[in-house]
């Protein structure tokens, strides 16, 4: 059973989102203040934690440069009501894998939770690589790679799963789903230009069939 960390001390938000985790099985640590999350950190291992940020005692900050020191393995979400984009920089900076802007959908989150458990346990190499869908940034070793909102979605795409292919017609549809007018070659020029940003070599060729995210070359 997935072991989850849940920093929150709204206790309305609190409640309805145990509910939400409860309901796809997750085991979860429920903690009130920062305090309380990093005893739990130092007493038992996670494989994602939500935090707050605002919360009483210990920040979700400091909470999350623990886990970022402590607990490589685990995914962080930040989930706060902070929505400048200093914070997010400063959760990015501090390797949270995303950042969900108050008021939320739980259903949402769980999505959310499931895609960052899926990167983790897909990319344990590339644990300098973050991803923000809040604000369509990728971070490389703290540094933005400044992509395009196109760029970034058939990134985020690709990225999200990396054991599928996906056709020229499949991105074309996730950048442009309403422009019949764009030739799906167009995803050609984008994926250049793609490659030319990644300081990795993960987007592999699949001849014939479109393009697909992997490991770096080493």
């Amino acid at each position: 059973m997935t072991k989850i960390l849940y920093l929150e001390d709204d206790p309305i938000i609190r409640e309805v989102t145990l509910e939400y985790l409860l309901m796809k099985h997750y085991d979860v640590d429920v903690c009130c203040d920062g305090q309380e999350a990093l005893d739990c950190i130092n007493t038992t291992q996670y494989s994602c934690a939500i935090l707050d940020i605002l919360v009483p005692v210990v920040s979700g900050f400091d909470v999350l440069k623990s886990l970022s020191t402590l607990q490589k393995d685990c995914a962080v979400i930040m989930l706060s009501a902070l929505d400048d984009e200093k914070s997010q920089l400063e959760a990015f900076n501090n390797f949270a894998d995303d950042y969900i802007i108050k008021p939320f959908s739980p259903l949402l989150l769980l999505k959310r939770i499931e895609a960052v458990l899926r990167r983790s346990k897909s990319h344990p190499f590339d644990a300098s690589l973050t991803v923000s869908k809040e604000g369509y940034q990728v971070f490389y070793n703290h540094q933005s790679l400044n992509l395009t909102v196109t760029e970034f979605l058939i990134f985020d795409v690709l990225y999200t799963s990396p054991t599928q292919v996906f056709s020229r017609e499949q991105l074309l549809n996730v950048i442009a789903p309403d422009d019949f007018m764009v030739s799906d070659r167009v995803i050609d020029a984008h994926i250049k230009n793609l490659r030319k940003k990644l300081p990795l070599s993960c987007i592999k060729t699949v001849v014939g069939l479109g393009y697909q995210f992997k490991g770096p070359a080493l």
